[in-house]
């Protein structure tokens, strides 16, 4: 074991000593990447904006990097949530040097209803989120109902593919798709920044974003459900013109097409967010 290192800026020994000092390599069946740069996580803990007084919800923090920015920074409490058990006693450490304001959750993210852990406290979300369980966290979240949830912002690490679906809108077709319109209905989404590949240890093959999603208080009235089944069936043959994709969910679907007011002759990727929610609408109506 080598020797200690000097203390970073915020008193705790630098995140490599820490991982080298409990065994922490990561692990891919967990979609770990690890963030050891201090100042790369200081920056994604800002970018959701002021965190004095705030609770903060944290997904997969391993070693603690993330988690040290955001207590660093000034969020009140963080709550994290880690499957990973060999990671639990570099959190205890943490949570010894900043004391009340650091909870652990030994869980999984899929699992674990965070809502409860609130007691209806409205919290932010900040995470490096590991791959294999991003999207599925992402799609829970923005399916929460009632609406709006207990979360106010979501600044979330994907892969630089991923955030480009999250965002994307019909003047970026190869990326629009269901996660999209399930995003843009329901929040506002921006990428804020890239991480490069050499950020992490071990280094992914991939280059990473960083999404912001600000949820809409009032998004247009719409039932979920008949939402999803919509955009289930329009993307799953995408190539094809509406009236042909949507046979799955009504036999005849023009009537429906044309009471949203659009072509029948349009394609999924070619109609935005406010179409599919006019569409769930006239199927609605319809059924």
């Amino acid at each position: 074991m080598s020797a200690p290192e000097s203390l970073a800026q915020d008193g705790l020994p630098p995140l490599r000593e820490v991982v080298e000092r409990h065994g922490l390599m990561a692990q891919k069946a967990l979609g770990q990447n690890f963030l050891f740069d201090l100042n790369l996580t200081g920056r994604i803990a800002r970018s959701a904006g002021p965190l004095s007084g705030q609770t903060v919800v944290e997904i997969g923090p391993g070693p603690g990097g993330l988690t040290r920015a955001l207590l660093a920074n000034g969020a009140e409490r963080v709550i994290a949530i880690e499957r990973d058990r060999r990671c639990l006693p570099a959190l205890a450490e943490i949570a010894a040097h900043y004391p009340g304001r650091l909870e652990v959750v030994d869980g999984d993210a899929l699992a674990v209803d965070l809502s409860a852990l609130l007691h209806g406290q409205e919290a932010r979300i900040v995470a490096n989120l590991p791959y294999n369980i991003g999207t599925p966290l992402l799609v829970g979240w923005l399916s929460a109902e009632p609406w709006p949830s207990w979360w106010s912002s979501l600044t979330l690490m994907f892969q630089r593919e991923v955030a480009e679906r999250i965002v994307a809108t019909p003047e970026q077709r190869a990326a629009y798709g269901r996660l999209a319109v399930l995003t843009g209905w329901r929040c506002e989404a921006k990428i804020l920044f890239d991480v490069p590949k050499s950020a992490f240890v071990p280094p992914p093959k991939i280059t990473s974003s960083i999404v912001q999603l600000i949820p809409r208080q009032r998004p247009e009235p719409c039932d979920r459900r008949l939402l999803e089944r919509i955009t289930l069936a329009a993307f799953g043959q995408r190539r094809k013109m509406l009236r042909q994709s949507l046979k799955p969910v009504l036999a005849e679907p023009t009537p429906i097409i044309e009471a949203a007011g659009l072509s029948p002759t349009a394609r999924a990727e070619e109609v935005p967010v406010s179409g599919f929610v006019r569409l769930a609408n006239a199927l609605a109506e319809a059924l």
